[in-house]
């Protein structure tokens, strides 16, 4: 009895497994999308954090102490050269113009007298009615005179000067910031406002950056290599990537390199400019500056996310011309967004799996479905 129950149980096992290995064998193959590998020329970015200068930030300064008596301009505003800015109490300094003015009517009148002694004493002289040394001290007394003279004028000269300081006027056309001193205030003197207030010509921008020394030197090789003038112009094409991560729609182009490295900091100074005629970009903002570094051409790329990595040691899965899966070993160069450069370990034409790596497992047969991939940080 116990035998017949033993084989019972043992036709049943056999009868269930081999229904198990025919749902097996009888499952869909699944569809799982690849990216296909082309090679195509890929250029090389790198991206610095920049700060956005003016073309010309011109500090407005108080050249005179005084009482600040009126501000003529709206905040923020646009100004025109010329245009009165600022006013600050004139009336010392018209008083100081009326004193200078009388000093040099004084020297005037000594000049007139003191000519008028050289001319009474040189005809005396010359009949020996006088001592040679009289004429002397006739003809010195006179270009002191002269000389008291000159001093005076100069002294009025300063005056009037320190005097048309009182009327602060902008340097340029630009734009205008917000007034550092209120009417009222006492300016000219530290701790009192010095700087009242900055205009800004903004047509054009200055982003400044820095490049470390290793940086600098890749890029300059890199740039030495193109003999044409047109090539190196094409290559100094530069983008600015604003704080929101949109790009700005002016390109610039690098115009300054600082003639040395800072050896506290072990980096050096470069400038970009860009045209800004919508005035959007403003001083003191700051900005990525994206700089093409190279081309490589023939490059085969992947998405980055097709990658797995253990121990340093990165690999894809690749779908053979028998739809099978199997793991390929690759080494990386570059990464570009989204995206990295396989330097060995594909050919053109491998088809990458893309999604569902869990699913696609070495040596399962798939549907591949080849799938355009795109990612969000392309867009920038």
């Amino acid at each position: 009895m116990k035998t017949k129950s033993r084989l019972f149980l043992l036709l049943f096992l056999v009868i269930t497994t081999s229904c198990k290995e025919k749902q097996i064998k009888t499952q869909p193959l699944q569809k799982i999308n690849v990216y296909e590998v082309n090679s195509k020329t890929v250029p090389i970015y790198e991206v610095f954090v920049g700060q956005v200068f003016g073309q010309k930030d011109i500090p407005i300064r108080a050249r005179v102490e005084g009482f600040l008596e009126g501000i003529n301009f709206t905040e923020g505003s646009n100004v025109k050269k010329g245009d009165l800015l600022y006013t600050i109490d004139p009336d010392p300094f018209r008083e100081a113009v009326v004193a200078k003015q009388s000093m040099v009517a004084q020297a005037n009148t000594i000049v007139t007298q003191k000519e008028s002694d050289l001319k009474r004493v040189k005809p005396l002289a010359e009949i020996d009615a006088l001592s040679k040394r009289e004429l002397d001290m006739a003809q010195a007394q006179r270009d002191a005179s002269i000389s008291s003279l000159e001093a005076a004028n100069a002294d009025l000269k300063i005056a009037l000067i320190n005097l048309s300081y009182t009327k602060i006027a902008s340097p340029i056309d630009g734009i205008i910031g917000r007034t550092l001193a209120r009417e009222g205030e006492f300016v000219g003197k530290n701790p009192n406002p010095v700087i009242l207030n900055t205009v800004s010509d903004i047509n054009t921008i200055r982003v400044q950056f820095f490049l470390s020394e290793n940086e600098y030197l890749k890029i300059a090789k890199e740039y030495s290599k193109n003999s044409s003038q047109q090539e190196r112009e094409k290559k100094s094409d530069i983008q600015l990537i604003l704080s929101d991560g949109s790009l700005f729609e002016e390109r610039g182009k690098i115009d300054f390199i600082d003639r040395n490295i800072d050896t506290s900091t072990g980096t050096i100074l470069v400038q970009a400019t860009f045209q800004n005629p919508d005035k959007i970009i403003r001083p003191g903002q700051f900005a990525r500056v994206k700089i093409k570094v190279k081309d490589v051409k023939g490059a085969l790329i992947v998405p980055q996310k097709c990658l797995m990595e253990l121990q340093g040691q990165y690999s894809v899965l690749v779908v053979n011309e028998q739809n099978k899966v199997e793991t390929i070993q690759v080494e990386v160069g570059e990464k570009i967004p989204g995206f990295v450069i396989v330097k060995s370990g594909l050919k053109n034409g491998d088809r990458v799996v893309l999604e569902g790596l869990q699913k696609a497992r070495p040596g399962n047969e798939i549907i591949p479905v080849v799938t355009d991939y795109k990612s969000q940080e392309t867009k920038q």
